[in-house]
């Protein structure tokens, strides 16, 4: 019996030695899921010291403070409609964080964010510019010189055709050049972006030279004579604009000004005329204007539009010059004669393109028409008459540009070309509008 229960055990053994020993042996495919188990963690872990690294570099983000509000209006051609924009700064200031993601990595994301929130500067000057309506709540100074240059030739004849080809009569050969410079104290002031109120005080030095053939009896004798002005207030305006619509996708900026000029500058009547010693031909003003002497109203509307990268700008204004009367209207010397002078209401029109060269660079061309009524004179005692040539139609061919030198302030050149008769030579001038 013993020897069967010792027999029956080894037997038992031997058949579940097999089965444990299977079970201690190492399997590879264990090995391997082991293996792959390892890789993932590894992974995870690297994983897990990424996401702490980007989630610090958020949090420097967004504890970095707030870029300032810019200076003026930030209308980007890019600039999304406003139910997409975010303002920032003081209410109303018109400053908006166009759409656009930002870019970049590493050191550099926060910066990059920053600078793809702001319009370029160029753009900013460049929309200014072209609507003259610089926003923000904020003050702004500018101060401006303007040089123009006129230069013009007369032939006048008096006489008459004999054989249709002989003159007999008189013949005179004018020229009249002038040299102008006006330099222009502006102050702004813009309300909510909304309203804007400005006072332009123009200080105006004249220089013009008159020459006449004839002198002597002679035709190939000129003789000239210079008059002078020294620097004096001219005619001082305000104006008042409102910004009655807001620029959408379909939509451009509408601004409507009115601006009121007074008859601060010394008026061109009762200015005597003196005849030259060397030449009777020759006649020249005792002294040069600087205003033309009555009251004058002007409104007008600004159209502006972004199309990017361009902005599309146009102008319309109506000047209601109001009828006055002076002690002395007569240009001839020991004469004193008082009169009413009711000069001829003009209108103008302009239109043009800008666009944005770099950050700090903008260009702008445009044309510009301005056309005067005949302007008329009722001497005291007597009825109306008109006064001859004094209607005129100056077209100009403009080329400008606006610098931007800092943060606050703007430098912009213009030069103006005439292209009519009535228009001035050319005419330069260089603002300097500071914002505060």
């Amino acid at each position: 019996m013993h020897r069967s229960f010792g027999f029956n055990a080894v037997v038992c053994l031997s058949t579940l030695m097999p089965a444990f020993v299977a079970q201690a042996a190492p399997d590879p495919q264990v090995e391997e899921l082991k293996q792959e188990l390892l890789d993932l963690k590894q992974r995870y872990d690297t994983q897990q010291k990424a996401l702490a690294v980007l989630e610090q570099r958020v949090r420097q983000v967004e504890e970095q403070p707030a870029a300032p509000a810019p200076k003026r209006l930030t209308r980007s051609p890019a600039e999304p409609s406003k139910a997409q924009t975010v303002s920032t700064g003081a209410p109303g200031t018109g400053a908006a964080v166009a759409s656009g993601g930002a870019a970049g990595g590493g050191s550099s994301y926060g910066q990059s964010l920053k600078d793809d929130s702001e319009p370029a500067q160029s753009v900013n000057n460049l929309y200014d510019e072209a609507s003259g309506f610089f926003g923000g709540g904020k003050f702004s100074f500018e101060t401006g010189l303007t040089y123009t240059h006129y230069d013009t030739r007369q032939l006048t004849l008096n006489g008459f055709l004999a054989l249709d080809s002989i003159f007999l009569g008189n013949i005179n050969v004018d020229r009249i050049k002038a040299d102008n410079w006006t330099l222009d104290l502006t102050g702004r002031y813009n309300l909510n972006n909304r309203w804007q109120f400005d006072l332009n005080v123009p200080v105006i030095y004249r220089d013009s030279t008159y020459q006449s053939a004839g002198a002597g009896g002679s035709t190939t004798t000129v003789s000239q004579e210079s008059v002078q002005r020294d620097p004096t207030i001219g005619d001082i305006n305000a104006g008042v604009a409102y910004k009655f619509i807001d620029e959408g996708p379909y939509k451009p900026d509408a601004v409507f000004s009115l601006r009121v000029k007074a008859p601060t500058g010394k008026d061109p009547y009762g200015i005597k005329l003196v005849r030259s010693s060397q030449n009777d031909n020759l006649a020249v003003p005792e002294t040069l204007p600087t205003g033309n002497g009555v009251w004058s109203i002007t409104p007008g509307i600004s159209l502006i539009k972004s199309f990017d990268p361009a902005v599309l700008f146009g102008s319309f204004s109506y000047t209601h010059n109001f009828e006055d009367s002076f002690d002395d209207i007569s240009p001839n010397q020991g004469t004193t004669l008082g009169g009413k002078v009711s000069l001829g209401d003009s209108f103008q029109i302009g239109m043009g393109v800008a666009f944005a060269l770099n950050e700090k660079m903008s260009m702008s061309f445009s044309m510009s028409d301005l056309i005067q009524r005949r302007s008329k004179i009722k001497p005291d005692g007597g009825d109306w008459q008109g006064v001859s040539a004094s209607d005129a139609n100056a077209g100009y061919f403009n080329i400008g540009m606006t610098i931007a030198a800092s943060d606050s302030l703007t430098i912009v050149p213009n030069l103006s070309i005439g292209m009519t008769d009535d228009a001035p030579d050319f005419t330069f001038s260089l603002k300097f509008p500071y914002y505060f």
